[in-house]
C-alpha cells in the first residue's frame, strides 16, 4: 500500500467514523473469509460495517472524532464494527456471532463518547431494540387515558345498571 492508498484509506475511514453513532473493536484473528463474509452481510442488515485496516490506519482515522477514546485498543488483528442506525441491532449481531465462533472477541466499543467494554456490549444486545420500546411507550401512553375513561364511564354504567334493575323489580 503506497502512501497515496494510505491517505484515501484514513479519509475513508475518518468518514465512516464521523458519520458512525456506534463503533466495537473486535479481534477477528483465527476466522476464515467466509465467516467474516457472514459476519457482515448480518452487520449490513442493521446499517452498520465491519472493516479491517492496520492499527496505524485506525489511529489516524480516529483523531478529532468521538471514537477516539478507542485508539488504545488498536493492537494486534484488528477488525472495527460501525453502526450508523441504532447500537442495538449491531451488539446483538456481534455478540451473537462471538459466542458462535470463539475466535471472535469484542474489545471494546465506544458510544456517545465513552468507551465499553465487552460485556457491556453485551449487556447492550439484551435490551430490546428502538421499535421494540416505542411501542412499550406507546402502549403505556395508551393505558392511561383508556384507563381514566374506563374509570369515568363506570360510574355510569353502575348507574344505569341499578335503574334498569329498579325498573326490572317494580315491572315484576
Amino acid at each position: 500500500m503506497n502512501r497515496d492508498e494510505k491517505v484515501s484509506k484514513v479519509g475513508e475511514l475518518n468518514e465512516t467514523f464521523s458519520k458512525a453513532k456506534f463503533a466495537v473493536v473486535t479481534d477477528y484473528r483465527g476466522l476464515k473469509v467466509t465467516e467474516l463474509e457472514k459476519l457482515r452481510r448480518e452487520l449490513k442488515e442493521s446499517s452498520s460495517q465491519f472493516q479491517v485496516a492496520k492499527n496505524s490506519l485506525l489511529r489516524l482515522a480516529v483523531k478529532d472524532t468521538e471514537y477516539e477514546v478507542l485508539s488504545e485498543y488498536f493492537t494486534g488483528t484488528t477488525a472495527v464494527a460501525v453502526s450508523f442506525e441504532e447500537p442495538v441491532a449491531s451488539a446483538k449481531a456481534l455478540s451473537g456471532f462471538a459466542k458462535e465462533y470463539e475466535a471472535f472477541s469484542i474489545r471494546s466499543a465506544a458510544l456517545d463518547g465513552s468507551v465499553l467494554s465487552a460485556d457491556d456490549v453485551i449487556a447492550l444486545s439484551k435490551l430490546p431494540g428502538k421499535e421494540a420500546l416505542q411501542a412499550q411507550l406507546l402502549g403505556a401512553m395508551i393505558a392511561v387515558p383508556t384507563g381514566l375513561v374506563q374509570v369515568l364511564s363506570g360510574v355510569s354504567r353502575q348507574f344505569v345498571c341499578a335503574l334498569q334493575a329498579i325498573k326490572e323489580q317494580k315491572e315484576n
